[in-house]
């Protein structure tokens, strides 16, 4: 038997199979496809609206209901999906929800393989096999998965399969994996905008690491750039025929810079302001149309920083407790407090164990540094929610269990030396 499980616990295959298993029995069990009457917009919320849209023959839009004309306030690639699912099994049926949610878990289960991967150049066998089963069994890995119709699972796998892509190219030859590079990070960003403050940080890593090797690298970062922003290119160019100019990707970042800056502002996220929960935005949005809107919010939490500077800054480090700990709740006793204890808990190790890493000058760490640092920079300065730690749930997992069983290897080994002096 331990024979078995010493081949098991390194099986892409078992590692896959078991998490995916685990998220498609919590689907079936709890019953998460289902959605009562009157729910669908439960359904994946803006996600759902804008996929319900393309399956109907309507395009990309109508993500608040009603005939409200075409967006730019959500990235395409997970609405397409959705919009798929919808016109093969229906719109907000049980079958699409079932489907989308399998989809995510097959996704949720993949993400094994790229922590098994980094985890094994940065910091070890050992610590690789502890992230990649810990990420199998992780309880808000398997949640989203399992429950939430939305990009984060996506963007998580996406995001980790970059990483590893990022720490291996300088052992890669030719134009080829340059080319990986710049489609896979322009895959990312169309899952999820928020992820391209982690790319200057990336691509400036591989050039360090040319640079130390003496190796040519401007003609392919030229390649990988072009092929990157031909990605994005068929969708700015929607978005500029549609909107009448440029933006990056999204649209909404006047709202979302609203919905966490105001004189109601706590540090959490107004949800009283989305269109969908208040009549009176939503008339708002539909009469002044979506950039009208968009400006019109941004304008109103500029001038809301610019008077109350020392609140903003206040509402800043509030923020960033939030992302780290999660939301405060009404009280201790929810059930929900346990999310926040566990936000906190490995918050805590990831800093000790990316500290001990850094210390130690673990290959790699800086690369977790940046990503840690520069990505959740956006909800420092808008607002914080739970789903936005789960593409950095991957390297938090990482770094705490590379620093258990750092900790456990050091302390073997001076027990084996002390056994050893006693012995002499």
């Amino acid at each position: 038997m331990s024979r078995i499980w010493q081949r098991a616990r390194t099986s892409f295959f078992w590692m896959v199979i078991i998490a995916l298993a685990i998220r498609i029995l919590v689907i079936w069990l709890f019953h998460t496809y289902r959605f009562g009457p009157g729910e669908p917009y439960r359904f994946g919320y803006e996600m759902g609206r804008i996929g319900r849209s393309i399956a109907q023959g309507n395009g990309f839009g109508n993500i608040y209901g009603g005939q409200t004309g075409p967006t730019s306030w959500e990235p395409p690639l997970y609405p397409y999906i959705v919009g798929g699912i919808f016109k093969l099994f229906g719109v907000y049926t049980r079958r699409s929800a079932f489907v989308l949610l399998a989809i995510n878990s097959v996704f949720s289960a993949f993400t094994c393989i790229p922590i098994f991967l980094i985890a094994t150049r940065c910091f070890g066998k050992r610590a690789a096999i502890g992230s990649a089963w810990t990420w199998a069994l992780y309880p808000l890995s398997i949640y989203w998965a399992a429950t939430w119709v939305w990009e984060t699972v996506v963007s998580t796998l996406l995001l980790t399969i970059v990483f590893w892509l990022t720490l291996t190219m300088e052992e890669r030859t030719g134009v080829r994996p340059w080319i990986w590079f710049g489609l896979l990070w322009g895959i990312t960003v169309l899952s999820n905008p928020a992820l391209v403050s982690f790319l200057p940080a990336s691509g400036l890593w591989i050039l360090f690491r040319y640079s130390k090797r003496n190796r040519p690298w401007l003609a392919r970062e030229v390649v990988a750039s072009l092929v990157f922003l031909a990605c994005l290119l068929p969708w700015q160019v929607r978005n500029y025929r549609t909107f009448g100019h440029f933006f990056f990707v999204r649209g909404d970042f006047g709202m979302t810079l609203r919905m966490g800056n105001g004189p109601e502002a706590r540090g959490d996220w107004l949800t009283d302001l989305i269109p969908s929960r208040n009549r009176n935005e939503f008339e708002r949005y539909a009469s002044m149309g979506e950039t009208s809107y968009a400006a019109a919010q941004k304008r109103e939490a500029i001038q809301f920083i610019e008077e109350n500077p020392g609140r903003f800054a206040v509402l800043c480090i509030k923020r960033i407790l939030y992302y780290w700990a999660g939301n405060p709740r009404a009280s201790i006793l929810q059930p929900s407090t346990f999310v926040n204890l566990l936000e906190i808990a490995a918050a805590l190790i990831c800093f000790w164990g990316l500290t001990h890493a850094l210390c130690n000058r673990v290959p790699g760490t800086w690369l977790f540094f940046w990503l840690i640092v520069l990505f959740p920079l956006v909800y420092y300065i808008t607002y914080p929610n739970i789903r936005y730690r789960e593409p950095l749930d991957p390297f938090t997992i990482m770094l705490g269990v590379f620093l258990i069983t750092d900790q456990k290897a050091s302390r073997r080994t001076t027990t084996e030396n002390c056994l050893c002096n006693v012995s002499t």
